[in-house]
């Protein structure tokens, strides 16, 4: 039966998919572009059977802010498209730009690519995201940058928190919790579970910091809240990988 879940739930996602792509196509403005998506996203997982839960909704900032949330899944961006307002853009690697009818539709929604190897494309990016945030735009970054399909919670790299020291910011954490068991990685179709994101309480904006000390202040307290709600093994240091490592071994 989880197979013809499966299988039925990557349908579903197709039809949506394909349907939003071409919406967003259409000569519309960004807003309406963006709440294409939403909706699309939200359409998607009610239509599969993938129930979203946000707790303390209330804590997330009306105005500018950065989220971060730690990243389990292929999903989750796709779950936070459902549950973030559609006034948000997406912080996502460069790698995903050259990816066919998905890259067009993640610029077509104002999703922001950063170049992660390079590192003169790195700091330009940067200093288009800063642009975008002292103009107000509210930002979602995965920090961890990539994910693994065993649990665990990996090192946050500087990028978000240097847009929200800099800028003066508040840094939202979120929780996400079930993506990795419906869809992990390595796996390519999905299972039956429940997603639930918490919404913490916001960091910020460290105003009384020098930008270095409030970056890695807010990295740190990010993380220390995201991972006390997971409940998962610290992955942030050597010793974290390490003790990944001999699990597999």
């Amino acid at each position: 039966m989880e197979i013809v879940y499966g299988v039925y739930v990557l349908a579903v996602f197709l039809l949506f998919g394909l349907s939003a792509f071409v919406a967003v196509l259409l000569p519309f403005g960004i807003k309406t572009r963006r709440h294409i998506a939403h909706f699309a996203a939200r359409a998607f997982f009610a239509a599969a059977g993938l129930r979203i839960r946000v707790r303390d909704e209330h804590l997330l900032p009306s105005g500018p802010c950065v989220v971060v949330a730690n990243h389990a899944s292929y999903l989750d961006g796709i779950v936070l498209k459902a549950a973030l307002p559609a006034r948000f853009s997406f912080v996502i690697k460069k790698e995903f730009s050259r990816v066919p009818l998905a890259g067009l539709l993640l610029r077509r929604i104002g999703s922001e690519f950063v170049d992660r190897f390079n590192r003169h494309a790195g700091g330009m990016d940067t200093r288009r995201l800063l642009k975008a945030a002292d103009a107000g735009q509210a930002l979602a970054f995965f920090p961890e940058g990539t994910f693994l399909a065993e649990p665990g919670l990996g090192k946050f790299h500087n990028g978000a928190f240097t847009i929200a020291a800099r800028v003066d910011l508040p840094v939202v954490p979120l929780a996400l919790r079930g993506t990795r068991h419906i869809l992990p990685s390595g796996r390519f179709l999905p299972r039956p579970g429940r997603i639930d994101i918490h919404v913490l309480p916001s960091i910020g904006p460290m105003r009384d910091m020098k930008a270095p000390d409030a970056v890695v202040h807010m990295r740190d307290v990010a993380h220390a809240r995201i991972l006390a709600e997971l409940g998962e093994p610290d992955l942030s240091s050597n010793d974290g990988i390490a003790a990944l490592q001999s699990r597999r071994s």
